[in-house]
């Protein structure tokens, strides 16, 4: 059931979160029916800034939103989460007030729920692309080379594009084609990226750098991203390799511009899920190459 608020919202006070509230932030994503993902939360608290109003009540944290700051020029929001007890009171507003004010006036962007699309176009967010989620078993596509624990070949015609576990030496190299297709610096979080994924791997055409993604876990499942690639190509054959080191479910945020590879998805088992919108508010910097972006590392507003 509903619960009033004890006081005006102007009154909740706003504080910033620490690894200490991982639990009541994992808690938060229960009780709106999203995976707890404590992993997840661990990344987002130590490679972002997090806000949160704890309850009145003592019953854990009331809302929270996180801020991953890419320098002056552009910081993403996400895990945007009132608890359902106090949905429609105008809590969500009010944090997000409190947060665009802490950021100083910087360009912002985020991934949109249909639920939280009507609070962010009254906040002023304009819609600039959108996402679409694919997960179930996949199953493999001789077309895009085979997979399994060790290097992996290219398809027919591509017989210098190889697929491997990434090593440490190779993180300038994703820092930089990271950077190309994103337009900004994202150091800060890649550098997290090797202990937070389970599997991690790299592309090369010819001894060239040509792409990079991790899997990561969620629940039952694994999450592809980021998923960075010079083609669809090599996205296929990055998805392919992961894909073979684990026996749990897929699950993906696919830029839904790159058509062939959701296509290519639907061909191996995966079932397209929820869409989100891409939103951003102020003037944000170009956005760099996005037929080199096919996932973030994880999309989670709302």
């Amino acid at each position: 059931m509903p619960s009033s608020l004890p006081r005006p919202l102007a009154d909740l006070p706003v504080r910033r979160l620490t690894r200490d509230d991982l639990v009541p932030c994992a808690d938060l994503s229960e009780d709106r029916g999203w995976p707890r993902d404590e992993h997840r939360w661990g990344l987002l608290l130590a490679a972002g800034t997090a806000y949160g109003i704890d309850d009145p009540a003592g019953k854990g944290l009331m809302a929270t939103c996180v801020v991953t700051s890419y320098g002056p020029d552009l910081a993403a929001i996400g895990m945007l989460l009132v608890a359902g007890r106090y949905g429609r009171q105008g809590v969500a507003r009010h944090l997000m007030h409190q947060v665009i004010d802490a950021t100083g006036g910087a360009p912002l962007s985020l991934y949109a729920t249909p639920a939280g699309l009507p609070l962010y176009e009254k906040l002023g967010f304009n819609a600039v692309g959108r996402a679409q989620r694919v997960s179930g078993r996949f199953r493999p596509d001789a077309r895009s080379g085979s997979h399994g624990a060790g290097v992996h070949t290219g398809p027919a015609g591509r017989a210098g594009l190889t697929v491997r576990p990434a090593t440490a030496g190779d993180l300038p190299a994703m820092i930089r084609l990271d950077a190309e297709a994103f337009g900004l610096d994202r150091m800060r979080l890649l550098t997290r990226l090797p202990a937070f994924a389970d599997h991690l791997r790299v592309a090369e055409d010819g001894g060239e750098f040509v792409g990079y993604a991790a899997l990561w876990p969620s629940s039952e499942s694994h999450v592809v991203g980021p998923l960075i690639a010079r083609d669809t190509a090599t996205a296929k054959l990055l998805v392919a390799s992961l894909a073979g080191a684990t026996d749990r479910p897929l699950r993906a945020d696919i830029d839904a511009r790159h058509e062939e590879l959701l296509a290519w998805f639907g061909a191996c088992g995966l079932e397209p899920g929820s869409a989100t919108t891409v939103m951003t508010l102020g003037n944000p910097p170009p956005s760099g190459d996005w037929t080199q972006r096919f996932a973030p590392l994880s999309v989670a507003t709302g």
